[in-house]
């Protein structure tokens, strides 16, 4: 199979699209920045949003749907919100077409079909969902109002990438109301930790939590929580977000409860995300020059079956033992394909399979048949192995268990070498461009000081780790004192 995908090591960049596109997973779209997600792509966001409903679910939210539009007005409410998404901003302003008299089949926009108010396509829903949550909330009993959406947005970007940044994606947002700060705190690190979890228990995609720089905060929050992780190429990319509002839109649009004591007090607020940029960050931390390696909890297909024959009547008796493997792997709740197409051949079947990342393929042929054996080939390592007939299906899950703690444990590894120490800007700049990775480095608070690094070494701070200990320091950049490291790296 002729899979023409450039190595890592020659194009990181090209070696990525090749596999997006090769993969089946999406290819660009007529709609400039927009993408088609395809078939194998979309069921792998399937997957992972049966699994995040389920964690959200489970810690007690319900999911609504909200306006695609959001009136200019209601937009710009919380001015830093308004502010931070404004250059990304796609506007409506007329509702209707006509016929273009001067260029006949042609269509124009009608002049007089301009809309009273223009309408902004939603970057993110903060502005509709606290315009609504003001007609919903009139008591503490309301409390807390715990809602996630899954939807698209739009934000206008001018250079894109298939998955990672492109102008319309899909993602699901969350936004909480509570009665008190402490309850809302508690809501945006719960969210964090949701999403940490899916990110290592699903992904098998080790991150690191931490809060985000006021200079790289959501804008109209308060504080913002990130999980960031580390991929192959040895930029960061960030894979959730939870940001704490405080009251800054109960403010904006007014959002008041009668609290326990009758008096009237403003709602304190949450947001949190993650979207399919997720696809790009699975692709970017497993995958190697031969296509996908793919976690079995999110892959479409968990084992496919190849048999390997010269006849009809040989494929026959393969087809009975292979579809009865079949039938018993799907009993535990495992996708299974047979791929008995005639017109293939089983090496092409196995490049194939290899470039879509499926966990495991089992290859039946007569002589194994003969045996009671079959070939069990894993995608993580590559390895082979023969196992008896009688125990195959029994070994499955074990495998494909091991597969995912191997891949986690392999790129933990790999993050685990990616993070090193500077005490110096020279070796802060030397580490970026020899080594790459996540560096931790003193900072001394400072917007200023933040703002020169990254225009000097496009590094940006991803975070201040949760888990970062006190400790002692100057600043790399300005020498100021300093009393914890900050995680910087270039991302996507």
């Amino acid at each position: 199979m002729g899979k023409e995908i450039t190595s890592r090591a020659t194009d990181y960049s090209q070696w990525y699209i090749d596999l997006v596109k090769k993969a089946d997973l999406a290819e660009n779209s007529d709609v400039r920045g927009c993408m088609v997600i395809k078939p194998y792509g979309y069921s792998i966001w399937e997957k992972m949003q049966q699994a995040l409903d389920k964690m959200f679910k489970d810690t007690g939210h319900v999911n609504a749907y909200f306006p695609l539009f959001v009136p200019k007005s209601m937009f710009e409410a919380e001015e830093k919100n308004a502010e931070g998404f404004a250059k990304e901003c796609a506007i409506v302003t007329h509702y209707r077409l006509k016929n273009d008299p001067n260029r006949p089949g042609k269509l124009m926009v009608d002049p007089d079909a301009k809309l009273e108010e223009e309408l902004v396509v939603r970057p993110t829903s903060e502005a509709i969902i606290w315009s609504t949550y003001k007609k919903w909330i009139q008591s503490y009993r309301d409390l807390p109002l715990l809602i996630n959406q899954w939807a698209n947005v739009i934000r206008w970007e001018m250079r894109t990438r298939l998955f990672l940044r492109t102008a319309e994606f899909l993602w699901q947002e969350g936004h909480t109301a509570h009665a008190t700060s402490a309850e809302a705190i508690a809501e945006t690190k719960q969210m964090l930790d949701v999403y940490a979890e899916f990110a290592e228990t699903f992904m098998a995609m080790p991150v690191i939590k931490g809060v985000k720089s006021e200079g790289e905060r959501f804008p109209g929050a308060i504080d913002t929580y990130c999980i960031e992780a580390m991929m192959q190429d040895g930029k960061a990319l960030q894979a959730g977000t939870s940001h704490f509002l405080g009251q800054n839109f109960a403010n904006a649009f007014d959002v008041q409860f009668t609290n326990k004591e009758g008096k009237l007090e403003k709602v304190w607020g949450t947001s949190w995300g993650v979207s399919t940029r997720l696809i790009g960050a699975l692709i970017m931390a497993h995958s190697d020059d031969d296509g996908l390696v793919l976690p079995p909890k999110l892959a479409p297909i968990h084992v496919v079956i190849v048999p390997i024959f010269k006849n009809e009547e040989e494929l026959a008796k393969i087809s009975t033992k292979a579809e009865g493997i079949a039938k018993e792997l799907r009993k535990q709740g495992l996708s299974v394909k047979f791929d008995n197409r005639e017109n293939l051949k089983p090496g092409f079947k196995f490049a194939e399979y290899e470039l879509k990342g499926v966990p495991v393929r089992i290859a039946i042929g007569p002589r194994d048949l003969e045996n009671g054996t079959v070939e069990v080939a894993r995608r993580d390592t590559k390895e082979k192995k023969v196992v008896s007939l009688d125990s195959v299906v029994s070994e499955i899950q074990g495998l494909l268990d091991n597969i995912q703690q191997n891949i986690y444990d392999r790129a933990l590894k790999f993050r685990e070498e990616k993070v090193t120490k500077a005490d110096s800007y020279a070796d802060f700049k030397k580490i970026l461009d020899e080594k790459g990775g996540f560096v931790l480095a003193h900072w001394d608070g400072t917007a200023e000081t933040e703002g020169l690094i990254k225009d000097e070494t496009k590094a940006t701070i991803r975070c201040i780790p949760l888990d970062a200990k006190e400790e002692s320091g100057a600043c790399i950049y300005s020498g100021k004192p300093s009393n914890k490291r900050v995680l910087f790296a270039r991302a996507y």
